[in-house]
């Protein structure tokens, strides 16, 4: 499967146009209806981010089983997998920049993956992600990654409606969004099946409002060139 190598070799795919134009309007919506202060999360949030409850909403619930983006996740973490939480976040105006970082892998390597939905058109001036392609799967006696060289980053940019699907171990960051213009995003989490109850028993930390019961098979859903 030579689509299947490709991505397991960069660590990402930026899925162009994965949200059909149409769902973008109610998405936004649910988004600022469900925007609450830093402080009303049962881990308080950082201030230089909206962050939005959403996860139970219809709409949010079709994006993260879009085949599209299933088949994307289903080929980076190779087994079954489960669905195990959604939220909304967007960087203030003059806010949202992180260090390059990795959000790190559980019990095995790729067991993780990472979804950005993006609502508003994004790139260099409003916060876009940046990524290091090929940054997850250091090789042996390779030197630590230097999380201050920014020279491999690659700035990512496009339209509402792209998805950017990661392994978690992938190097990557939020930018300042400088131009203030919005750049809201879905933040999707997908975890192979034998991570269900650790990562069920923290779900209150994380206000997780949704059922995570459901798995998705990798074999069900077929992943091809974006």
């Amino acid at each position: 499967m030579p689509h299947h190598a490709t991505l397991q070799q960069a660590g990402y795919v930026l899925l162009r146009q994965a949200v059909p134009r149409g769902w973008l309007e109610e998405l936004r919506h649910v988004f600022e209806a469900g925007v609450k202060p830093a402080r009303q999360w049962p881990v308080p949030r950082a201030s230089d981010w909206r962050h939005s409850q959403l996860d139970c909403a219809k709409r949010v619930q079709a994006v993260c089983r879009l085949p599209r983006l299933l088949a994307a996740v289903g080929a980076l973490i190779g087994e079954r997998f489960f669905l195990y939480q959604v939220e909304g976040r967007a960087p203030v105006a003059g806010g949202g920049h992180q260090a390059l970082h990795r959000d790190l892998s559980m019990q095995r390597p790729g067991d993780l993956v990472g979804v950005m939905v993006y609502l508003d058109d994004y790139g260099p001036h409003n916060g876009a992600t940046r990524i290091v392609p090929g940054s997850h799967r250091p090789e042996p006696g390779e030197t630590p990654f230097d999380y201050s060289d920014e020279s491999r980053s690659l700035h990512l940019s496009g339209r509402a409606g792209d998805a950017l699907v990661f392994d978690v171990d992938l190097v990557h960051a939020a930018s300042l969004n400088a131009s203030g213009a919005p750049r809201r995003a879905l933040l999707i989490g997908y975890a192979a099946e034998p991570l269900q109850v650790a990562l069920q028993q923290t779900e209150y930390l994380r206000n997780v409002h949704m059922n995570t019961q459901e798995c998705f098979e990798p074999s069900d859903y077929v992943f091809t060139a974006p």
